[in-house]
């Protein structure tokens, strides 16, 4: 879809999807502590904290549920009884919930391990990520490509703090050819959320820490086919301060638009 037809209304509010005749199963990671967002992380685990109304966790399972998913697993850890004190079942939101509770740390991917019923392709997905993508679309991608894991992605400048030097050899010596003060680099970064099957589930060790970069190497390393889906809309990661307060003011400015739209036509 094109971004002017899929705008960050339709992600956000849900209004209109097209959805799959085989929706996976969703696990939502939401355990981490949120450092990035102190002190507000302080009070209120990061897939609580608020956009307009809702919270980003809510809006989450809200999209999730739009393309077809009608079962979601969290896996929560920090101040996890405010996310099930929110949420429950999941029952007025049409989606099923079921709660897995990390002891200690896991990382991103280890937590899937204790997860049931993970039997047939299933998305895994940070619980603090806003975007317009189509989950569905995405779905559909990684199941025609054959791919075990396919990894969400979006092209971001990254700023490099310090002065880049780029060195040469002349006999013994290194020389500088050139000295680039805070470069800035366009690349392809992971947006957090992936599409598995369940073989992938067999590379995960029964028990220690693991990230997804971690699993994605050991799938490389095996030969398993790994791809990815490039996703050129909107994209927050609310982990970051900037990303969050950009999400926070494009969400009121749509609702002052609306507000707009409305006043000057009472019958829309």
């Amino acid at each position: 879809m094109t971004e002017g037809v899929y705008t960050f209304e339709n992600a956000l509010k849900s209004r209109v999807r097209r959805t799959l005749q085989r929706p996976p199963h969703a696990v939502v990671l939401a355990g981490g502590r949120g450092t990035r967002l102190a002190p507000y992380t302080s009070i209120l685990p990061k897939p609580l904290m608020p956009i307009g109304d809702r919270s980003i966790l809510e809006l989450v399972l809200e999209q999730l549920h739009a393309c077809g998913i009608t079962n979601a697993t969290l896996c929560v850890g920090y101040l996890s009884h405010l996310i099930s004190a929110v949420l429950d079942n999941g029952a007025d939101r049409g989606i099923n919930i079921r709660y897995v509770r990390e002891e200690s740390a896991l990382g991103t991917a280890a937590p899937l391990r204790l997860v049931p019923g993970l039997d047939d392709t299933f998305i895994v997905m940070n619980g603090d990520v806003l975007t317009t993508l189509d989950f569905a679309d995405l779905v559909r991608y990684h199941r025609r490509a054959g791919n075990m894991l396919t990894i969400a992605t979006h092209e971001r400048t990254i700023k490099i703090d310090y002065g880049v030097i780029r060195l040469g050899t002349n006999g013994r010596s290194r020389r500088v050819e050139g000295y680039d003060e805070k470069p800035e680099v366009r690349s392809p970064v992971s947006m957090g959320i992936y599409v598995l099957e369940p073989a992938a589930l067999e590379y995960i060790p029964s028990e220690g820490y693991l990230d997804f970069p971690d699993l994605v190497g050991l799938l490389l390393a095996n030969k398993a086919r790994v791809g990815a889906y490039t996703y050129e809309g909107l994209w927050f990661d609310i982990g970051r301060r900037t990303d969050y307060e950009q999400a926070v003011a494009a969400w009121f400015e749509q609702e002052e638009e609306e507000m707009s739209t409305a006043t000057a036509d009472p019958s829309a």
